[in-house]
């Protein structure tokens, strides 16, 4: 596996070293200890999956506020996505900026959003499923998330999403005293 630094401080694109034959593909994908020994958390206690039918669908941008906060290592099983991390840590080199890396089902590779960080993602094509594991529990009440168009972040989506939930759309435009 290579970990490939982004423009997120703490945030890496997890690049797997895949092995073909006539038979196919192998490769892995997680390995506690060159997670650790890259200073990354080794250790998730939930995993989640999201399938998404249509193209331009529009998830995020969505966090889980202290003294919970989540890191997501987040794989797309099936189709291709623009997946963003946007950091929200008012202590870090990288405040308010967002790395975005494209993400599919062909490359295997995985995103680590570091905690602290609002991920969201657009489907580039039709009938995406990600995969993501999680350093904590979700906790409703702890649950929180910024606009995906807020200008404050100036993330450069690739297209304006054509299905976005009813919640991610009302989500309010950031503000530091109430984040995190």
């Amino acid at each position: 596996m290579k970990f490939v630094p982004t423009a997120v401080s703490g945030a890496f694109v997890v690049e797997v070293e895949a092995r073909s034959d006539e038979r196919g593909l192998f490769a892995r994908t997680f390995d506690a200890k060159s997670f650790a020994d890259h200073g990354l958390v080794p250790v998730y206690s939930q995993c989640n999956v999201s399938q998404n039918h249509k193209r331009g669908t529009l998830r995020g941008m969505h966090y889980q506020a202290e003294p919970r906060p989540e890191i997501k290592l987040v794989r797309v099983t099936r189709g291709r996505v623009f997946d963003v991390a946007l950091d929200l840590r008012q202590d870090s080199p990288t405040y308010l900026k967002w790395a975005a890396v494209e993400l599919d089902a062909i490359r295997h590779s995985a995103f680590y959003i570091p905690a602290g960080c609002a991920h969201g993602f657009l489907t580039l094509e039709d009938d995406c499923e990600l995969f993501y594991q999680m350093s904590e529990v979700y906790v409703p009440e702890l649950a929180r998330g910024v606009r995906w168009d807020d200008p404050a972040f100036s993330i450069a989506w690739p297209f304006a999403p054509s299905v976005i939930s009813e919640r991610d759309a009302a989500l309010e435009s950031y503000s530091q005293e109430t984040s995190l």
